[in-house]
């Protein structure tokens, strides 16, 4: 089968090669699934580097998540033949065919395809666990989501207006505005760049955001941190600007807001029951059609390259879907 391999960690994708690998043989416990969409995330990228906090020893498959028919189950593990499926493992998703924990998957939501199953787990966990679990996100709030033309920032601005919140998407690219502002649904697309505590006052009568969601840290937290409501929460998501910030606990203290970091993975690791939930909630929300993953493009995986080199570039407006065998 073809799979997309990672050869050599290398800083422009020269390590990464579209290759023939033999089809996994499935443990017991596992599930063989054939892929018919997976979704390109941040950390794909980061792994091709060496630069995430997993770092798994070339060659690797890459791939975190993806969706698509079981072709072989356990009896007992909750699939059949036939089961259309989402899920995910720390890598081998961009490939024909995949072995995974039975634990590692679910049902895709009725109704939804395989392209937006594929896009909907990583990102909406993710925001789900950051704006619901460790945010307290209540109806009517306001939300302030950066790096809202990603696919976390965009699924945040989705699932924050699903819950009744009033939302403002930053990004750093105002040519991406129209499109963020059509696909986040947000009350508000403002700059994230320089001084745009202002520009959050104005929108929210001067409240402030009573959840700041982070993707992007550097420039972008130090000034989040002007932008927190009293008893507010910073939710630090990731370092997508390649700097990881530093910040005076004096600042916290007199303003009175809590920074917190989000590991959806990990969350629903140590708290299993949570992370069940968590994807229960994400499943009723896309059968009722509260929220629909955005997605910037789908393509062959034998292009692959344009889909990361587009992330590098940060070009996209929601996920990029590559669809294995074609």
């Amino acid at each position: 089968m073809q799979a997309l391999r990672v050869e050599r960690l290398t800083a422009d994708l020269s390590g990464v090669t579209l290759a023939d690998i033999p089809v996994p043989t499935r443990a017991a416990g596992e599930v063989l699934v054939r892929v018919l969409a997976a979704s390109l995330n941040f950390p794909d990228l980061l792994m091709t580097r060496g630069d995430y906090q997993f770092k798994p020893e070339p060659p690797f498959t890459s791939g975190l998540e993806f969706a698509g028919e079981v072709i072989e189950a356990d009896a007992g593990s909750g699939f059949a033949a036939g089961d259309r499926v989402m899920g995910g493992n720390k890598t081998g998703a961009f490939a024909e065919i995949v072995a995974v924990p039975a634990n590692k998957l679910s049902t895709m939501p009725r109704g939804m395809d395989f392209a937006a199953a594929a896009a909907m787990g990583a990102a909406y966990s993710t925001a789900f666990t950051g704006l619901v679990e460790l945010g307290g996100l209540q109806e009517g709030q306001w939300v302030l989501v950066h790096g809202a033309s990603g696919g976390v920032g965009l699924a945040a601005c989705d699932l924050a207006r699903a819950l009744g919140a009033r939302v403002i998407a930053s990004t750093g690219s105002p040519a991406k505005a129209g499109r963020i502002a059509t696909l986040a649904r947000a009350d508000a697309v403002i700059a994230a760049t320089g001084r745009f505590r202002e520009a959050v006052a104005d929108r929210t009568g001067g409240a402030l955001a009573d959840i700041v969601f982070d993707p992007v840290g550097g420039d972008v937290f130090d000034e989040s941190t002007r932008c927190v409501a009293f008893d507010g929460k910073l939710v630090v998501v990731g370092f997508t600007s390649g700097r990881i910030a530093d910040v005076s606990t004096n600042i916290p203290l007199i303003k009175g807001f809590s920074i917190v970091g989000l590991r959806a993975g990990e969350y629903a690791r140590r708290f299993p029951e949570r992370g069940a939930a968590i994807q229960r909630a994400i499943t009723h929300l896309a059968e009722t059609r509260a929220i629909t993953p955005a997605i910037d493009r789908s393509l062959p995986l034998s292009r692959w390259r344009e889909g990361f080199d587009a992330m590098a570039r940060r070009e996209l407006v929601g996920k990029v879907v590559f669809v294995p065998g074609s």
